[in-house]
């Protein structure tokens, strides 16, 4: 098993920054492709971006692109997302995912991935 817990949530103006944290534990050891979606309220909840533990290949939604960075920790138990030019439509919770089979590719499906966080929330003022 493998669980994931979110936390770095908070308020911000807009044009700030924030970074989000996922600690993973468990079974880690499995684990080839590591996420970060977001649910707004009376929105779907989409992939902003993912991040392999085989290869240095990222990929972000379109939305987050260039504003947004997944970053994998040392102990590759952690994974990050730095936040920045943050605007009033970024505000959603903001979930940790994780997988163990399949290919780390593209924008992340949140159908591929098995292991959630229980989300942080992010809410961006203008």
């Amino acid at each position: 098993q493998v669980q994931l817990v979110e936390s770095g949530g908070g308020s911000v103006q807009a044009g700030g920054s924030l970074e989000l944290t996922c600690e993973i534990t468990g079974d880690t050891s499995r684990i080839n492709c590591m996420a970060w979606f977001r649910q707004a309220p009376g929105k779907e909840r989409e992939g902003v971006a993912r991040t392999s533990t085989t290869v240095s290949r990222e990929a972000y939604s379109s939305s987050v692109k260039g504003r947004f960075t997944i970053i994998r920790g040392v102990t590759e138990n952690t994974v990050y997302l730095q936040m920045n030019s943050l605007k009033v439509e970024d505000t959603a919770v903001y979930y940790c995912a994780a997988r163990t089979d399949g290919y780390c590719y593209g924008v992340p499906d949140e159908r591929d991935f098995r292991y959630w966080g229980h989300g942080t929330q992010v809410t961006v003022s203008s």
